[in-house]
């Protein structure tokens, strides 16, 4: 703690501005994204699980940034507990989303058997984090999500119906993982702007492609049958 930036604005002390203002900056998209699918009349589960997750991680990203970071002087490492938690919530409902979308391809029993993997996948991460308290498994389990399960679906999907929506979500993930790179090997350009800062805009980055991804979603774009 004892190379953190501060600033002092009206009085009051700003821990970490730029990482704060970079998490904001997701926290707007997210917001921004989540108003847009809100008044779009484009229905259905698809839609309704990516619409939450833009919401869900608005609220953890903005939880992060001010409590996290700009705040966190005044509060205890339980604080951080209630983000991670959130943002764990938003993984797996872009989880959901991504399942989801496999309608077009696959048959309803088995996107319910996903389903159900999905939600014991996560209640198996939450008892790690909430038994260990430890950073590392909220990290595993944004990894596991978007890696293994989001990005592997919009992967099978494109090959096999090579549309615009899993193209983007690819992209989208991409970034994701980049910034995850970042964070983990800690790679800063300057103290002002250091590992997290920059992670967090390629988060954002990320942010973008996907929305872009799920506006080009066509549900119906096939009729739903087994995937080999």
């Amino acid at each position: 703690m004892e190379n953190i930036v501060q600033i002092e604005l009206f009085g009051i002390r700003i821990d970490e501005p730029i990482v704060t203002l970079t998490d904001l900056l997701v926290s707007f998209l997210c917001f921004l994204y989540f108003y847009k699918m809100t008044v779009s009349p484009r229905k259905g589960k698809v839609f309704t699980y990516f619409k939450y997750y833009f919401l869900i991680m608005g609220l953890a990203t903005t939880f992060g940034g001010l409590i996290g970071h700009a705040f966190y002087y005044e509060f205890t490492k339980t604080w951080k507990l209630v983000g991670w938690i959130i943002s764990m919530f938003a993984i797996m409902l872009i989880e959901r989303g991504a399942i989801e979308h496999t309608r077009i391809v696959l048959n309803k029993k088995y996107v319910k058997i996903l389903g159900i993997v999905n939600i014991i996948e996560f209640l198996i991460f939450l008892g790690l984090v909430l038994f260990t308290l430890d950073f590392f498994y909220v990290q595993l389990h944004s990894g596991y999500g978007l890696m293994f399960v989001v990005f592997t679906i919009e992967v099978l999907l494109f090959l096999k119906t090579k549309n615009k929506a899993t193209q983007y979500i690819m992209a989208g993930i991409g970034f994701a993982a980049l910034s995850a790179l970042v964070f983990a090997t800690e790679f800063s350009i300057h103290e002002w702007f250091n590992y997290l800062s920059l992670s967090h805009v390629l988060m954002a980055v990320a942010t973008v492609f996907i929305y872009e991804g799920v506006k080009r979603i066509k549900i119906k774009e096939t009729k739903p049958k087994e995937m080999a």
